[in-house]
């Protein structure tokens, strides 16, 4: 992340090709500055909790969790009651104005959108992970 320079591409191009949207509040990855324009920008997304939190606050299902780690999101079971937001503790879960819920997917669609290569998508080791985080 240390290329990025806040340009948006890989949000435009997750709610663009993933959720039929044109605006980066409509994406599963969002970009932030780090605190100004010499610190650098951070990318907000999943980072594949297992168990992950928000599926445990969702009361209707609508998030379920992926083997492996990170979530799916059934729209049409959510509610737009919003628990899932708080539920997050690295704050991946948005919501857009009209009130849908929007996670990365982990699909890596956003990848090949940015132009400094700040971005990439490979396979991890489930097994591998878990005995990292002991």
């Amino acid at each position: 992340m240390d290329r990025c320079i806040g340009c948006h591409s890989c949000s435009l191009a997750c709610a663009r090709l993933i959720h039929q949207q044109l605006s980066w509040s409509n994406s599963g990855i969002r970009i932030h500055s780090a605190g100004g324009l010499s610190t650098g920008f951070i990318a907000q997304i999943c980072l594949g909790c297992d168990p992950a939190p928000c599926v445990a606050a969702c009361p209707t299902g609508a998030f379920s969790q992926r083997e492996g780690g990170g979530v799916v999101v059934r729209k049409k079971q959510c509610i737009k009651c919003g628990e899932c937001i708080p539920a997050c503790p690295v704050d991946a879960v948005s919501k857009d104005h009209d009130g849908n819920v929007y996670v990365c997917l982990h699909c890596g669609r956003c990848v090949d959108f940015c132009p400094h290569n700040c971005l990439e998508f490979k396979e991890v080791d489930a097994l591998r992970r878990s005995l990292n985080d002991d």
